[in-house]
């Protein structure tokens, strides 16, 4: 890697062979680490997103020894070392409890959309902050949502149902009525946001529950808005380095203005890379392990839907060749399972159980090596260990 004068800067080459190395590696993926430390993964990946919660569980495997699924839920529900929370782009992420305030408070930006919305839409500022006061209040405990709007009918408000549970979701919802405006108890819980930090329950039933950060996790520390938006810069910049602004507002979901405006204020941490033309920035305190990063043997995982590792850039170059892009980045924003070699996905897969049996399915773009198509086999048969299914069949097409 060579480094470029200009004027008192300088900005540094590299290949993108040292990109995807770099890459791998802060995402625990060149190798994998201990099962204790689920926690310091999630956070060093910037959470796994949780949309699909088995997708997030997942995730976790693929950089973690961690022998069963079981093991993930214990972290999540009974040790509550992760927990489960919207953050960047307002979806649901798998976390370390002792950063969620960094990702919760460094995301508030986009609920505060939420909220402004709203105010256009109330005649009152005073009663929407009484009404997500006492949502607020609600969720001292976990609640679903047919808990919070009965909750709230019993205090007064009225509440009526219409259809629109989201995602193509057509079931009736509760919407909650407050100054002239109807607004539903989940996009409530999504405007709370911009003022408290709320994470996932544990399930009743098929439903899922909300509850304050404060409440449900025993060592909850908050900090600042300000502070957590820096620190979330450098985590960003740590596990997707390099990358530009535009990078950064597509991944954490928020107007590029206001991405612009927190990025600028760790700019003294960051330096210039030149990737093959690419220009791109990343810390300053990343440039010597840059410099070093190479893949000394194939890389073989593979990645669930959505896994974070293919949802950090604007371009996708890094990823995948343009001809198999919409294999794995479909429709509706929907991002399909990915065989990754090397930093690159070589194809997608999925999986289906049947009276015990795993059957992992892959289509791969192009012929394997057999050492790589090895090495794929031996990771389905992990992934059966993890789901509890030991007899596995591979399919390679």
């Amino acid at each position: 890697m060579e480094a470029v004068h200009n004027s008192g800067d300088h900005t540094i080459r590299a290949s993108w062979n040292q990109v995807a190395a770099f890459r791998l590696s802060r995402h625990h993926l060149s190798k994998r680490a201990p099962a204790d430390a689920l926690g310091p993964v999630a956070g060093d990946m910037t959470g796994a997103q949780a949309q699909v919660l088995l997708a997030a569980q997942m995730s976790l495997w693929t950089r973690v020894k961690v022998p069963r699924i079981q093991d993930v839920d214990a972290a999540l529900w009974k040790k509550r070392e992760l927990v489960r929370a919207w953050c960047m782009r307002r979806t649901m992420f798998l976390l370390p409890s002792n950063e969620l305030a960094i990702f919760a408070r460094g995301t508030a930006r986009r609920p505060e959309y939420n909220l402004r919305w709203a105010l256009a839409r109330v005649d009152s500022r005073q009663k929407l902050d009484k009404l997500l006061d006492d949502v607020a209040d609600i969720l001292k405990k976990p609640r679903s949502r047919n808990d919070i709007a009965h909750l709230l009918k019993s205090q007064g408000y009225k509440l009526k149902l219409k259809a629109g549970g989201g995602w193509g979701d057509s079931r009736s919802v509760p919407y909650v009525g407050v100054g002239g405006a109807s607004l539903s108890v989940g996009f409530l819980l999504h405007a709370i946001g911009a003022r408290d930090v709320i994470c996932s329950g544990p399930n009743v039933g098929n439903e899922s529950t909300f509850v304050r950060a404060d409440k449900w996790l025993p060592h909850w520390k908050d900090i600042s808005q300000d502070r957590a938006e820096e620190e979330l810069v450098v985590k960003y910049l740590k596990a997707y380095g390099p990358a530009t602004v535009a990078d950064f507002a597509l991944w954490i979901g928020l107007y590029v203005r206001d991405a612009k405006e927190i990025w600028s204020r760790v700019t003294e941490k960051i330096a210039q890379v030149d990737i093959e033309g690419w220009e791109a920035s990343i810390l300053q305190s990343d440039l010597q392990e840059l410099e070093k990063a190479k893949i000394d043997a194939h890389v073989v995982r593979l990645l669930p839907f959505f896994d974070s590792f293919v949802l950090g850039h604007k371009s996708h170059r890094n990823i995948i060749d343009e001809s198999n892009k919409k294999k794995v980045y479909r429709a509706q924003g929907w991002v399909s399972p990915v065989l990754l070699v090397d930093g690159r996905a070589q194809g997608v897969w999925y999986h289906a159980e049947h009276k015990g049996e795993l059957e992992i399915h892959v289509t791969r773009f192009s012929a394997l090596p057999s050492n790589v198509s090895s090495q794929l086999r031996e990771e389905a048969s992990n992934l059966g260990l993890f789901l509890g299914c030991p007899d596995v069949k591979t399919v390679i097409v």
